[in-house]
């Protein structure tokens, strides 16, 4: 059976919101990613380590009830601590021990948010 040629094989995940230039701006100064312009009206996210996330349009956007995107931390309580001065707000979820900041401290520890779109995605450090 043919294989890929791993030389040209390059993965990378997408994911919808309804307006795009609300996501380049939370993406870009909120989280602090290297948003570049996709074509076609789409978003490339750089994210730390080099790997590339799509972001496209989709007006009847739905967010989906799990995490699309987990940004692994260095220090997960610095990290909530510039993102709640950025104005993000911390989930909180049934099960979890989460402390007054939202930080769960299970292994690893994790902290869930949503972007404008209400997709989840989470800061956590191992």
């Amino acid at each position: 059976m043919p294989t890929i040629d791993p030389e040209y094989l390059h993965g990378f995940s997408g994911f919808a919101v309804p307006d795009i230039e609300a996501a380049r701006t939370f993406y870009g100064d909120v989280l602090g990613l290297e948003v570049a312009d996709g074509g076609m009206g789409l978003l490339r996210l750089t994210l730390p380590g080099g790997a590339d996330v799509i972001v496209y349009p989709r007006p009847d956007h739905q967010p989906a009830g799990f995490t699309i995107l987990n940004l692994q931390v260095a220090d997960i309580n610095q990290s909530v601590d510039v993102l709640a001065e950025r104005g993000v707000e911390f989930l909180r979820y049934d099960g979890f021990e989460q402390d007054e900041r939202g930080i769960a401290n299970g292994e690893p520890r994790i902290a869930w948010f949503t972007d404008p779109a209400g997709n989840i995605l989470s800061v956590l450090q191992n």
